[in-house]
């Protein structure tokens, strides 16, 4: 085959080689710890990172190897029906090696938090893929899905995906300005913990899509620089989060049955946030451990049942 007949396309986060009829070849792509060549054909694909699981499951790409979710020794509830001969191979919290190794990965994917030490280790096994964007840089987990989707070659996919996101939002978004003043828009995301809540960044995931659908999420500046969540906070301290209305992500299926127990609580069941039944359980596994175009729809369908409660 003769290469001379090739267009290079070039951008900030990339370097694709496209030859003239099409056929998809060897990509190199910007990230946190420089270039990184991932081979044409990419058929198997271990992910380090629940966001690039949810990625390649929105596109129907089997996933060979993942770490399990927050709270579970498996993936998500949401993911497992698409996903059913995956293997496990660590958690959020260590990777084991043997087990990636045994899958004889074509490429890596992994999330921004991965450390250069793990990083060596695991780019000799296959081409390692660490985002170079953190999770309080906008949009982050849409610039990881359009990056995940160019090394596996599946960028119209992924695109597609994620348009299909922006068009429910905009269509909740009308619902949400004709629903809620404007003024009464303002929503806390707090991760239920059984010592206590703590508030997540509202410029995580969700955050952006609560954002996007016509909310405005705050954090009340109670989050230390580079964190994703604040401290545990105390039932005595919760009166920080009542503003309009509050999401209480939960990490198993208990939800209601924490919000019952919190109500137990004096302090928490005097909140106007409560008292106006402004609060809605949500699955923490989804709103507060992952991202991509599937949790998204999941975090839309619970959006549009917080506004279907109202009526």
């Amino acid at each position: 085959m003769s290469f001379k007949r090739c267009l290079m396309l070039t951008t900030a986060a990339t370097a694709v080689t496209l030859f003239a009829n099409g056929v998809f070849a060897d990509v190199t792509v910007e990230t946190k710890y420089g270039p990184v060549t991932v081979k044409d054909d990419v058929k198997t694909i271990v992910t380090l990172h629940e966001g690039a699981l949810d990625v390649m499951s929105a596109i129907n790409f089997p996933v060979a190897g993942s770490v399990a979710t927050r709270g579970s020794e498996t993936v998500s509830d949401y993911l497992a029906d698409r996903q059913p001969n995956i293997h496990i191979v660590g958690s959020a919290r260590e990777t084991n090696l043997e087990a990636v190794i045994k899958e004889q990965p074509d490429v890596i994917l992994a999330s921004n938090t991965l450390s250069k030490e793990q990083y060596l280790i695991l780019s000799k096994i296959a081409p390692t893929i660490v985002p170079e964007w953190s999770f309080d840089t906008p949009n982050a987990w849409r610039k990881e899905a359009a990056l995940f989707g160019i090394v596996t070659g599946k960028s119209a996919e992924v695109e597609q995906a994620l348009h299909a996101v922006d068009t429910r939002a905009a269509e909740i978004k009308k619902k949400v300005e004709q629903t809620i003043p404007a003024d009464e828009r303002q929503v806390y995301i707090a991760r239920w913990m059984p010592q206590g809540p703590m508030v997540m960044s509202k410029d995580l995931f969700a955050g952006s899509l609560l954002a996007q659908t016509g909310f405005e999420p705050q954090d009340g500046g109670l989050l230390k620089q580079g964190r994703p969540h604040s401290s545990i906070l105390s039932l005595e301290n919760i009166g920080v989060i009542d503003q309009d209305w509050l999401i209480m992500a939960t990490l198993n299926k208990d939800g209601q049955e924490a919000f019952d127990a919190a109500k137990q609580s004096s302090a928490f069941s005097r909140l106007n946030v409560v008292q106006s039944n402004h609060v809605q359980t949500v699955d923490g596994q989804v709103w507060s451990s992952t991202s991509g175009p599937l949790a998204a729809q999941v975090v839309l369908d619970d959006i549009e049942q917080l506004l279907d409660q109202q009526h």
